[in-house]
């Protein structure tokens, strides 16, 4: 039992000051614990812990200290990042982390396509380069497919296609999502590995029709592509790997949800100086419009 909780039971029978002198305690200390009177830093702490456990909650229990220190500052809360962390591993809460990488595709050794991107993932503006990439999702039906194309700029997911399969169809219908919602001008470069999928004449035909130029990576070096391959860790880390798939109608509503409700408008990014790809864009044009 504590000095304090002695006081507490022994005070009907005995003076506070008396309990206080024979335990070695002050009295207003005493009289602190009773009421539980946090001191300032501390109740500074209890309010962060409902920030950050709330911000983790709104991540879909995903975030680690950076995120959150970030959304911290967004919403005008100034915070150390390592307190950010201490509280956390206090209250239990961790940031999910990625599994090793795994490959998909299969390269088309005869493509003569060149590497027009060079791992240069920088564009200046929406539109200018489109990064493309398949990946696959475990369900108790069999495997479903996920083909995407994420605008480098902003690492926004402008088309996306879902299929059974791993037929060239599934890239051309992620390739035409993203031509419908975004129009953009002849020139820019759609890049991806050479998978044989994005070596097929059709999907050669589509980007000509629409004047954008064909890049892909060198055979077998994930790092040519390195920006759908880090889409795709977050994607799983975040949701695939939380839970099984019974059916793939299952999966396909939790990704759609995820790329559309989520990653593209709210998910924080560390490349985009922490702010999601939806307000990245919009900063752009709004800075744009302004200039």
């Amino acid at each position: 039992m504590s000095r304090y909780r002695f006081i507490a039971v022994e005070k009907a029978h005995h003076s506070v000051v008396r309990l206080c002198r024979v335990v070695g305690v002050a009295k207003s200390a005493f009289y602190a614990w009773q009421t539980h009177q946090l001191s300032a830093r501390a109740r500074v702490d209890q309010q962060l812990d409902t920030d950050i456990k709330e911000i983790y909650d709104a991540s879909r229990c995903t975030y680690g200290a950076p995120r959150i220190h970030a959304e911290l500052r967004n919403r005008g809360k100034r915070v150390a990042r390592k307190r950010v962390a201490r509280l956390m591993r206090t209250a239990g809460l961790a940031g999910r982390t990625p599994r090793r990488f795994r490959r998909t595709t299969i390269p088309d050794p005869s493509s003569q396509a060149q590497d027009l991107v060079q791992r240069q993932f920088d564009p200046t503006e929406p539109n200018q380069l489109w990064l493309s990439d398949i990946t696959y999702i475990r369900t108790w039906e069999g495997w479903l497919y996920l083909a995407v194309i994420l605008d480098a700029y902003s690492r926004k997911v402008v088309g996306w296609g879902l299929a059974d399969h791993m037929r060239t169809e599934l890239v051309t219908a992620a390739l035409q999502m993203a031509l419908n919602s975004r129009q953009p001008a002849s020139g820019l470069v759609c890049h991806s590995d050479r998978g044989s999928q994005y070596t097929s004449a059709a999907y050669r035909d589509l980007l000509d029709q629409h004047g954008l130029r064909h890049s892909v990576g060198q055979p077998g070096t994930c790092w040519d592509n390195a920006v759908a391959e880090s889409f795709f860790a977050t994607l799983k880390k975040e949701l695939i790997y939380l839970q099984v798939w019974p059916t793939r109608q299952s999966a396909r509503t939790a990704i759609f949800t995820f790329i559309e409700g989520w990653y593209n408008r709210f998910r924080l990014h560390s490349t985009l100086n922490y702010a999601s790809p939806h307000l990245y864009e919009e900063d752009y044009y709004r800075l744009s419009a302004a200039a």
